[in-house]
């Protein structure tokens, strides 16, 4: 079974950049549009980030213009661009394919604080 394994998380002061990625041990990116999401604790888990398999992308308007989504199927990852990061942009940062076949991964944890 395919798995996904998110990483790059850490700690950044606010205005800081972080850059996310997420590999799979299978080839689902040439089939699946691919998306990050994100939890905080005591908050349901919410779209961050799509990209279609023609490269469209899409973002909440949270994140809009601060945030870059982008893939490389021949390396089989999924990279998240995070930049101007704000407090409340802290979370567990997963990735997922769309349509979802493949199970969440561990995520990777963002901090942003002073």
């Amino acid at each position: 079974q395919v798995q996904l394994v998110e990483s790059g998380g850490g700690l950044v002061q606010p205005g800081g950049s972080l850059r996310l990625s997420c590999a799979a041990s299978g080839n689902i990116f040439n089939t699946n549009a691919m998306a990050w999401y994100r939890q905080a604790p005591g908050k349901q888990r919410e779209l961050v980030a799509l990209i279609g398999r023609d490269d469209s992308t899409n973002y909440a308007d949270s994140v809009k213009g601060r945030f870059t989504i982008s893939r490389d199927n021949a390396k089989n990852t999924v990279y998240l661009q995070m930049n101007s990061l704000k407090p409340e942009d802290a979370a567990v940062y997963y990735c997922t394919d769309i349509p979802k076949s493949v199970p969440w991964g561990q995520g990777t944890q963002v901090t942003v604080s002073t």
